[in-house]
């Protein structure tokens, strides 16, 4: 697997100017990674899965940089994004996700994309 750091600067304009919706793909509770998709529309998607940097079970999800990142980030109201093999993730410390730490990270992802958290819609499987 092949994870690198993600700058915000690079994704699409319109996350920081519409109303979306993110949806999780699978259930937040079935692994660290949680697949999902950010949408204004049909035609405005952006892949955008959750990842656990913490997990360590059966072997690590996330390199030592990349997870310390992450942490360094939380730790200052802001969310790491990393390209984990071409999908984009939002780095979160912990090992699992519930639906709060699942809206937290939006809510994290909003501001790093300068969009107010209320055009954020947070849809999750439990």
């Amino acid at each position: 697997m092949k994870i690198s750091i993600a700058d915000a600067f690079d994704l699409p304009e319109w996350l920081g100017t519409h109303e979306v919706r993110w949806h999780a793909e699978s259930s937040l509770l079935l692994s660290p990674s949680v697949p999902g998709v950010v949408a204004a529309g049909p035609e405005l998607t952006q892949q955008l899965d959750l990842l656990a940097v913490d997990a360590a079970h059966p072997q690590p999800v996330c390199p030592e940089p990349q997870r310390s990142a992450a942490h360094q980030s939380w730790h200052y109201g802001e969310v790491a994004l990393l390209d984990v093999d071409g999908r984009l993730a939002a780095a979160v410390p912990g090992t699992r996700f519930d639906a709060n730490l699942a809206c937290e990270a939006l809510r994290r992802v909003a501001k790093a994309v300068g969009a107010p958290e209320s055009n954020f819609t947070v849809a999750v499987t439990l």
